[in-house]
């Protein structure tokens, strides 16, 4: 009996994947702590005096600037390396997060001579302050909307990096057939800090204000980093992995000998070379098709709640209705079990029972279009939130399988390169659906609009839920056009 076959196996890929989970959890906290400290009385909404068009710009502005550098940071990591690379992210999303807390500051210094004239204070925090009206107002609306569209964009700098960097260390680490499971789970950080946000954000802005919730979880980033560079090395030279777990991880390694020594990561492609392929532009359309739907729903929840219910996110129901909300979406972690299913139990390859299964999540969202209809015919939130939690399990478990379409076709060499250009289409649809969605609501509440039963900025929710329903359904479809089969890319050295 060999040796590989008397020693114990060891599991540190799994010690790589809650790494790799805490990061995902704490880039989706720091992207919470705008929306649920926008809406209401004490929030920044009323400080600043934004509208809805207002924070529909730095939705959008932040989802453009998110799109253009995934694109430059798949590159980056693919070049850097993991390590290297996944340190660099987190630092500069960690600022960015932090700097956010400087807006207010930086406001009242520009406009202090005029705020003190006016009301006898430079604090837009003031009563008198919060309850003006006016141009002065409206300058004030327009010039933090730019202090904060610059944090914004250091944010999503650094946060473009988060999933490039994780879909790599996952394709170094786990063989294909688990890669869907193991994404699953650190993609599942998205939920458990949306999960966690408005239990502590709120608390931490009703307390300390919302500058210190800014800071606050902006610093998670930096205790990450401290981790991250004593836990991780590629695993051929971690001694924390044995030969059998090495073995394991490279089991779809093209090789009779000894695939525990295979190291090389396929080769290179240039970045113009990858929008020849089918498969980039199959990814590129679903997550295009996709993205924007679970970032509507994480940017404009408690404003939905706010606008349509009267529910504050620092109120108790509010807390309870998101908590709610993102608890149902972490059945999605059942969603990266289903391929294996497909693979272990039908003999299926791993992009078949992908694309089966991600044809099987596209459905679940369909329940969406009932989601304003019974809000409003019983006249309450749980409805809305319920089908929207669902919605959101469904695009987590989808987003974990399309990811990992990637690493099924792509060599592990350009990874993240290809990951950062669907990330930069998905982006777009962000930018898109938030900046639509903004205007949107506007614009139907000040024209009292008509829709399907439903009048003024209701009208308007009812049009963005309607495309989010169907957005997978159209994503899967155009998807199998351009890749009816499994292909990998093959490329001679």
């Amino acid at each position: 009996m060999s040796p590989i076959q008397t020693t114990k196996m060891t599991n540190y890929r799994w010690t790589i994947c809650t790494m790799l989970f805490l990061a995902t959890t704490i880039n989706y906290m720091d992207r919470q702590v705008l929306s649920l400290t926008y809406p209401g009385v004490g929030g920044i909404e009323s400080e600043f005096h934004w509208t809805d068009a207002n924070y529909g710009i730095i939705t959008m502005v932040f989802s453009l600037a998110y799109a253009v550098f995934q694109l430059l940071s798949g590159k980056f990591i693919d070049w850097m390396g993991t390590k290297k690379g996944y340190l660099c992210a987190i630092g500069v999303w960690s600022v960015g997060a932090c700097l956010h807390a400087l807006c207010g500051v930086a406001t009242e210094n520009v406009y202090s001579s005029q705020l003190m004239a006016a009301f006898g204070t430079t604090s837009l925090k003031a009563p008198q302050a919060l309850a003006a009206t006016g141009d002065l107002m409206q300058l004030i609306a327009m010039s933090s909307m730019w202090f904060f569209l610059a944090a914004r964009c250091v944010l999503a700098l650094g946060e473009a990096g988060n999933f490039p960097a994780a879909i790599k260390v996952t394709a170094e680490y786990f063989p294909k057939k688990d890669r869907a499971f193991a994404t699953a789970i650190f993609n599942n950080g998205a939920s458990v800090g949306a999960l966690i946000a408005p239990f502590t954000i709120p608390l931490l802005a009703k307390y300390y204000g919302w500058e210190m919730a800014f800071v606050i979880i902006g610093a998670l980033g930096f205790i990450w980093m401290g981790l991250w560079i004593f836990v991780y090395k590629k695993p051929n030279e971690n001694p924390h992995v044995n030969k059998a777990e090495l073995t394991y991880i490279n089991q779809d390694a093209d090789t009779e000998d000894n695939p525990a020594d295979v190291v090389d990561e396929g080769p290179k492609i240039s970045l113009i070379k990858l929008f020849t392929y089918r498969q980039t532009w199959s990814f590129i359309v679903g997550k295009f098709m996709t993205d924007g739907v679970w970032w509507f729903f994480l940017f404009w929840t408690p404003a939905y709640l706010n606008s349509q219910f009267s529910i504050n996110p620092t109120d108790t129901l509010g807390m309870i209705l998101i908590f709610t909300l993102y608890l149902i979406t972490m059945l999605s972690i059942l969603g990266g079990y289903v391929p294996t299913y497909f693979v272990e139990k039908l003999g299926m390859n791993p992009y078949h029972g992908r694309m089966r299964a991600m044809l099987i999540f596209a459905c679940f969202p369909l329940l969406g279009l009932l989601a304003q209809p019974l809000g409003n015919a019983f006249n309450t939130p749980w409805f809305p939130i319920v089908l929207i939690g669902i919605l959101g399990a469904a695009h987590q478990s989808w987003s974990a399988n399309i990811y990992s379409t990637v690493g099924d076709m792509f060599p592990k060499s350009v990874v993240a390169t290809v990951t950062g250009i669907g990330g930069m289409a998905g982006g777009f649809g962000s930018a898109l659906i938030n900046g639509i969605s903004g205007w949107l609501f506007t614009y139907a509440d000040h024209t009292q609009m008509h829709v399907l039963g439903f009048i003024g900025k209701p009208a308007g929710y009812m049009i963005i839920f309607c495309f989010c329903s169907v957005a997978y359904l159209i994503g899967w479809c155009i998807m199998k056009i351009l890749v009816p089969k499994y292909k990998p890319i093959v490329v001679d050295k």
